[in-house]
């Protein structure tokens, strides 16, 4: 089946509308309050998510109790809908809802619509939403791409429509994606935005700021809002649409390098200081709005296993919910106080890995390895990430050298990292040569972002898993928190051949330049990674 585009899909929308009987109107009103009058509103668009093997989740909110339905097909003008599912959305899930679209073809381009009902009439219909995506492949026979990075809205860079917003998303949208991995702080809960900010080169950057996106988030409502801001932006909204989103979570959704024992207590900026309480709120408010798939038995759970064809499958793992506090000490042994993953997904992880008959097995981490990243930048003490020191590992690195022995002890290979959290983008080869622990296979790992936050300049690294550091472009020296005028937003594209299944990873700009790439050979039995890494056009690391 020809692959539809996105202009295409959106030349036919006027007539498709008209064919679901719908009339042809101007662009949602961006009102992120209660209930309006008329219609009702579907403002923020639809998401696609956690697409595994023949499903895919779609979510979407309105304005009032409704009922949203959603059909699909695989004929553009929906001439044979394949299905059709409603779920009621309510006020206490905010008015969102997340539909599971199951029985999809393997590789075809799904085309879908989504309404919603007025209960309160039972007569009045919102306009349809339309978007589409591509199913998983069942062979090889095609190529894959998808793109990953992190860090939205952070630092006080917001909604600028001097820019056009946050351009990131539409320079992602015209790589056309398959899906993409969003690999946490989709939102910054913590970081409140200033209407002007005046440049030191004299420039002003201009912040569009609602109600929630002025103080820090405490309440249930505020830490909504975090999210409905981000969505009045029509990029990021025309994004996700159409690409699925693998979602992840790691601290600012909450608060800065949080943990459930954490206090911000004698933090001006909060009346409530139990970020045990924050978290829990901040929780229900990303499994509201985003198209995460829900454990009955784990409602809060987030790490997941998405499968992608015979050539990949995506680890979605947490390294925030389960983790101890970042203290300062590094335990020799495994325990509580070290805990990152936990008992329980360290288990799963280890075990779903070593099940796993894809060809690439991509970790999607919400924090490096190797890098340093201490809680409190200014004394240098305190672990919010893994590594801290150089030497044996310790600490949370336990769990760490705990995951890669077991992969090596079970012959799990082709395993690669992508990760964000640091606001640059780097390579990092592993390697037990240069490891002061030797009990694992070589790998990579790639980190880039931010997608619209402030830059900074790289970080130390612990030498633990003896990381090389082959690519990095960061801040120049002395230089903190760039904002995105200086076009130091970065993300990265991976392409998988359908026919030799080599991986070849980029990491890109926000202009779309390409800065470094680096092509894997899939192994055998062998440890070997073949590759060669090259920086594509010249950059400056100063």
């Amino acid at each position: 089946m020809k692959k539809t585009g996105r202009r295409d899909f959106l030349r036919s929308t006027t007539g498709l509308l008209a064919a679901l009987g719908a009339p042809v109107s101007p662009a949602f009103v961006r009102s992120a309050g209660a209930r309006g009058s008329g219609r009702p509103a579907a403002d923020l668009g639809v998401q696609v998510g956690d697409l595994r093997g023949d499903s895919a989740l779609l979510w979407s909110r309105t304005d009032r109790d409704t009922r949203m339905r959603v059909r699909w097909s695989t004929r553009e003008d929906f001439s044979l809908v394949l299905g059709e599912t409603a779920v009621h959305t309510l006020e206490d899930s905010d008015y969102t809802g997340k539909v599971l679209l199951q029985g999809l073809p393997a590789g075809e381009t799904v085309f879908y619509c989504v309404d919603f009902l007025d209960l309160a009439d039972y007569r009045t219909r919102s306009e349809p939403l339309l978007g589409h995506f591509r199913v998983a492949p069942a062979d090889s026979s095609r190529d894959i791409r998808f793109l990953w990075s992190g860090d939205a809205v952070g630092q006080g860079w917001g909604i600028n429509p001097d820019i056009g917003g946050l351009p990131i998303f539409r320079t992602m949208a015209s790589q056309r994606p398959d899906f993409f991995i969003h690999s946490g702080d989709v939102v910054y809960a913590d970081g409140p935005l200033q209407e002007r900010i005046d440049l030191d080169d004299g420039r002003v950057w201009r912040n569009l700021v609602t109600p929630e996106k002025s103080k820090v988030a405490e309440t249930l409502d505020e830490f909504r809002g975090q999210y409905r801001y981000n969505f009045v932006d029509e990029g990021l909204r025309d994004f996700f649409r159409d690409v699925p989103v693998f979602a992840q979570w790691d601290d600012h959704e909450v608060t800065n390098n949080w943990y459930w024992e954490k206090s911000r207590r004698g933090d001006g900026r909060y009346r409530e200081s139990s970020v045990a309480l924050l978290a829990a709120r901040a929780m229900r408010a990303f499994h509201e709005y985003m198209p995460v798939r829900h454990h009955p038995t784990d409602p809060d759970r987030i790490y997941d296993r998405f499968r992608y064809g015979p050539a990949l499958e995506v680890f979605r793992i947490d390294l925030r919910s389960y983790r101890g506090p970042n203290r300062d000490e590094q335990f020799q042994t495994q325990s509580p106080a070290s805990r990152l993953l936990g008992i329980k997904q360290l288990e799963w992880l280890k075990k779903t890995l070593a099940l796993s008959t894809a060809t690439w097995k991509v970790i999607a981490s919400d924090m490096p390895l190797g890098v340093v990243v201490y809680d409190d930048s200014a004394s240098k003490t305190g672990a919010e990430a893994i590594g801290l020191r150089d030497g044996a590992p310790a600490g949370r690195e336990l769990e760490i050298a705990d995951l890669l022995r077991y992969l090596r002890d079970h012959e799990v290979k082709n395993v690669v990292w992508l990760t964000a959290d640091v606001h640059y983008t780097a390579a990092h080869h592993y390697s037990p040569d240069r490891a002061q622990f030797q009990d694992f296979y070589p790998f990579w790992e790639f980190v880039s972002g931010p997608l619209h936050a402030g830059t900074f300049g790289g970080n130390r690294m612990d030498n633990s898993f003896g990381p090389e550091v082959v690519f990095r472009k960061e801040a120049p020296p002395g230089k903190a928190n760039l904002s995105p005028l200086e076009g130091m937003q970065f993300f990265g594209r991976v392409d998988i051949d359908g026919e030799s299944e080599r991986m070849t990873v980029t990491l890109m700009d926000l202009a779309g330049s390409e800065l470094y790439t680096t092509c894997l050979e899939p192994v055998g039995r062998t440890a070997e990674y073949s590759h060669t890494g090259r920086i594509v056009r010249p950059v400056s690391i100063s």
